[in-house]
């Protein structure tokens, strides 16, 4: 692994990349924290699919990508006089120190749970009026569901064993059932996510990720779907053309190879 003195070296490369990308690339110079926006998120996602894919070689690509967003923002932040990549590393680090006083001071903690939930005691004594002000609007509503009850569990807000958490499972499922039995779309949809954010909940209790669990779910999905797409097409046929029985097949025999 490389020595601290290469690691800022290899650092003060890509500022003064960006620099001269800045300055001289038409495509770089045009480019807002807004048109960067979209960019950035799907790096992170692709950073994601690395991640699940636990593929070592792809992590670093993608992480190096958004290392280039983050010190594409912190040189925009310095053209426009509001901050620049020092300031941003020293936000950060003073926020660590602040926030991990069992390190940097001299509070005591039993073990990883009392860190998260001096976390969000924390950030409220910093001026947060909610510990779910730090859930972004934009998350997309599994991830941002996860996030609630995290935080929601920080300070203390949570049930004490996965027994009730299913309970609560099958008490929305039943009140689903309820309203399909009845026909109210809108009350159908209300507690269908009902019983999304309780399967979210029992999860966490079995420390499973749901957005993890269900990626990998589509994934296997994809790929028993187009083995099925491929087999139908060794006979000359389309998928419409066969009964389900046919495709059931097909399917089983992907099952087997995955």
């Amino acid at each position: 692994m490389n020595s601290v003195a290469d690691k800022l070296k290899s650092f003060e490369r890509l500022l003064t990349i960006m620099d001269e990308l800045r300055a001289g690339c038409p495509w770089d110079q045009k480019q807002t924290f807004e048109s960067l926006r979209h960019l950035t998120i799907e790096e992170t996602y692709e950073l994601g699919d690395a991640i699940l894919n636990r593929d070592l070689t792809e992590i670093k690509k993608e992480l190096g990508d958004l290392l280039l967003h983050i010190v594409f923002y912190a040189k925009i932040g310095c053209e426009e006089h509001a901050f620049d990549i020092a300031d941003v590393c020293n936000e950060i680090c003073d926020k660590l120190i602040h926030r991990h006083p069992h390190i940097y001071g001299d509070v005591q903690v039993a073990d990883e749970e009392e860190v998260k939930q001096n976390w969000e005691k924390l950030k409220l004594k910093e001026g947060k009026k909610s510990v779910l002000e730090g859930v972004p609007k934009s998350l997309p509503a599994l991830v941002k569901a996860s996030r609630i009850q995290d935080k929601a569990k920080g300070v203390g807000f949570d049930w004490e064993k996965p027994e009730q958490v299913w309970e609560k499972v099958q008490e929305e499922l039943a009140e689903l059932q309820q309203e399909v039995h009845r026909g109210d779309q809108a009350k159908m949809e209300a507690e269908f996510g009902d019983v999304l954010f309780s399967m979210i909940n029992y999860a966490r209790f079995l420390n499973i990720n749901p957005e993890d669990a269900l990626e990998r779910t589509n994934k296997k999905f994809i790929h028993r779907f187009q083995h099925l797409e491929r087999r139908a097409a060794e006979t000359g046929k389309s998928l419409s053309e066969m009964t389900l029985a046919e495709m059931d097949v097909y399917w089983n025999e992907a099952k087997n190879t995955h």
